[in-house]
């Protein structure tokens, strides 16, 4: 699927820089980078939802599916035609890896102003904004299909009660909070209803503590999200009980309360960005190439600008900006992508492993808000610290840790959660992580141990994801740089669908020159070069 190149191909003018991931775990990831464990056939990846809450199938150009792809109405101008030409003319035939004369001619060639590679629930947003915010046209393409990865294992939570007032990220989740409301807001305008269409409810958060020491750090908490402006409210054991019947945490029990914070379901979510972007493509504005990994960038020797992104079926031109918004694939495919150029960056997203146990048609108790424990605020880290030798961690396979997380979906499924492990790109379910992720629920909801794990089998699904993990814990949102319209958004660990619709407005502003809403400092691409 990539290829190396020799140096001589690496000479042209237009330069294909070659993407070589031959490790077994990346093929594998990039046909089925989500594995979802379940004896529900309603819970296989491959569903299909009828409605307001559908995921679409469908592979390669949305548009009219009858029409063969080289007819399709988009940009493919006599420039585009002529960008090609120029490309063929200037591939030299000895390169034995290199896309042959045939091969490009029999390919598809289409031009759009904006290339983005990755179809998660970054890549998406991004795609949304500049199409109700500009007058640019979008592709966007992508290995397997939206909620194939990170996005689709999610709990769905748009929360503020785990984030800390002042820090370097609270001021982007911060607006994109204020942007997802934004959103539901309108869709009741235009009488339409939120709960049906993203799965969403301001359910309020919890931020839930069992000891002293956690209490103390509750209090404190509230008053910093008072001091920020929000309504956030401290409860003892008495008042939590009536908040949460289920939870029984002791007499030392507190929580931390944000009534405002909300939840979605992410197959909604995507399914709506999806709807909403193909209502451009008869515009011609609008397309989707799923199913197609990127497979070389082809760059201009004279400018140091993206002109195309090759697929392995297109050549997809560029006019304004490339996008990379791959998730946790995107630190290995960039290294892959400037090794051969004078560039020095790393960007040192890793793939972190996450399980969560989804309990269907739940009916014991019923959670009235999301929770979280104290604890998860600071979730063991899965790696062991730095030495004077290494400027970064050290990665321990084995580390794992788990924190209790809880929500109640619109079905009335319960999911907990949740496990983190730097493990690779490998998605096998482990039974003991869900052992251990029940086990820590129960702990909080003692109503769980009435029964067992193999007793709820039938009724059962475990979803497994890997979260684009960064070691300094902040995404990574801006400009190349010496690529002057190659940008990166990826790197959101567990927040992507929090910080989505804010990263998506920074990508647009910054590609469209626009004044920021957010400083863009924290996220510099720069903080990555070496």
């Amino acid at each position: 699927m990539f290829h190396h190149q020799p140096a001589s191909y690496l000479s042209a003018s237009l330069t294909p820089i070659s993407s070589s991931l031959h490790s077994a775990a990346f093929k594998h990831m990039a046909s089925m980078p989500l594995r979802i464990a379940s004896n529900s056939v309603s819970s296989l990846l491959n569903l299909t939802f009828d409605g307001p809450c559908r995921l679409a199938s469908n592979s390669g150009f949305y548009g009219h599916p009858d029409q063969p792809l080289n007819n399709i109405p988009l940009s493919t101008s006599a420039s585009a035609n002529r960008r090609t030409r120029r490309f063929l003319s200037q591939v030299p035939l000895h390169a034995t890896n290199a896309p042959n004369r045939e091969t490009i001619k029999s390919q598809s060639s289409l031009s759009f102003d904006v290339v983005i590679i990755g179809a998660g629930i970054i890549g998406l947003t991004i795609a949304r904004q500049f199409l109700l915010f500009s007058d640019l046209s979008v592709a966007i393409l992508d290995a397997a299909v939206p909620c194939a990865g990170a996005t689709g294992a999610g709990q769905g939570y748009i929360w503020r009660i785990n984030k800390t007032p002042g820090a370097e990220k609270w001021e982007l989740a911060s607006r994109s909070h204020q942007l997802w409301v934004i959103l539901a807001e309108s869709l009741q305008h235009q009488g339409l209803n939120p709960l049906q269409i993203l799965g969403w409810m301001k359910t309020g958060s919890l931020l839930v503590g069992k000891t002293k020491e956690e209490s103390t750090l509750l209090k404190a908490k509230v008053k910093q999200l008072c001091d920020a402006g929000l309504e956030a409210v401290f409860l003892s054991n008495q008042d939590l009980l009536l908040k949460e019947p289920a939870l029984v945490l002791g007499k030392e029990g507190t929580a931390a309360y944000l009534p405002d914070d909300c939840q979605l379901d992410a197959r909604c979510a995507v399914a709506f960005l999806e709807k909403e972007n193909r209502h451009f493509a008869t515009e011609g504005r609008y397309a989707e190439f799923y199913h197609e990994p990127a497979t070389y960038l082809l760059r201009s020797g004279s400018s140091g600008e993206v002109d195309a992104v090759q697929t392995s079926k297109n050549t997809i031109f560029s006019k304004k900006a490339v996008v990379m918004a791959a998730g946790c694939w995107t630190g290995t495919l960039m290294h892959e992508l400037i090794k051969s150029t004078n560039i020095k960056l790393d960007i040192p997203v890793k793939p972190r492993k996450g399980h969560l146990l989804v309990v269907e048609n739940f009916n014991s108790f019923k959670l009235n808000h999301g929770l979280m424990e104290a604890g998860y605020v600071n979730h063991q880290s899965a790696s062991l610290p730095s030495t004077a030798s290494h400027k970064r961690p050290l990665y321990d396979a084995q580390a794992t840790s788990v924190s209790m997380t809880a929500t109640m979906d619109t079905s009335g499924n319960l999911i907990l959660g949740s496990s983190r492990q730097l493990l690779g790109f490998n998605v096998d379910v482990d039974e003991s992580i869900i052992n251990r992720i029940w086990q820590r629920a129960a702990e909080f909801f003692p109503a769980l141990t009435e029964k067992s794990l193999d007793e709820l089998k039938k009724n059962r699904a475990v979803r497994v994801g890997l979260r684009p993990y960064m070691p300094d814990g902040k995404p990574v949102i801006g400009p190349v740089p010496g690529w002057s319209n190659f940008y990166i958004a990826a790197g959101h660990e567990g927040e992507g669908l929090t910080l989505a619709l804010g990263t998506a407005e920074m990508i647009v502003d910054m590609v469209l020159g626009n004044p920021g809403k957010v400083d863009p400092k924290p996220y510099a691409v720069d903080r990555c070069c070496t």
